[in-house]
């Protein structure tokens, strides 16, 4: 195997190394544990309300149809709500254990994968577009609509994104800075 870079190689290599350290700081704590798995629980629940397969009346009841659009938007919601479970401990995680001031970097992944991640037009949340919108919102039901598993699967990749920049966030939290030091000893 030939590879282009060796940076390209070294930095591969230093995720895999890097990343079950990070997942063995964070979730060595039954806290953090505690955390994703309430997160993941919640999540999992308010997406398959919001895809019609979770009803709480008259009765408890999971219903998922022989539709592969349905299943495949089951198994994206599933993962989803998994990375959200982790994106969310690992950040709890990293402002109990880091001196840095929190700024929107450190939420807009989440935000942004949570926020991509229903199905708007799916639930009674479509009909409120389409009546605050008019015309405007028939247009951008119809798009959610047909768009579904696309944005779902663009916003998996702004949660593995945005566990990636935690993840560097807890990692490289002690870089040590040779230039810097060299600038300060000189003066």
């Amino acid at each position: 195997m030939k590879f282009i870079n060796k940076g390209t190689f070294t930095g591969l290599t230093n995720i895999k190394t890097t990343i079950p350290l990070a997942f063995k700081m964070v979730f060595s704590n039954p806290i953090y544990i505690t955390i994703s798995a309430a997160i993941f629980t919640a999540f999992w629940i308010i997406f398959n309300v919001f895809d019609q397969l979770l009803f709480f009346s008259p009765v408890i009841t999971f219903y998922l149809p022989d539709d592969n659009d349905v299943v495949n938007g089951f198994i994206i919601s599933n993962i989803m709500s998994l990375l959200i479970g982790i994106l969310v401990s690992m950040n709890v995680y990293v402002i109990r254990n880091s001196n840095l001031k929190l700024d929107k970097s450190i939420f807009s992944g989440s935000i942004l994968g949570i926020t991509s991640s229903a199905c708007a037009s799916c639930s009674s949340l479509g009909f409120i577009i389409i009546s605050a919108f008019g015309g405007f919102g028939i247009f951008i039901t119809n798009f959610l609509t047909n768009y579904q598993t696309l944005l779902r699967i663009m916003s998996i990749a702004f949660l593995l994104w945005a566990l990636y920049s935690v993840h560097n966030r807890i990692t490289k939290s002690c870089v040590f800075n040779p230039m810097k030091n060299t600038k300060k000893q000189k003066q």
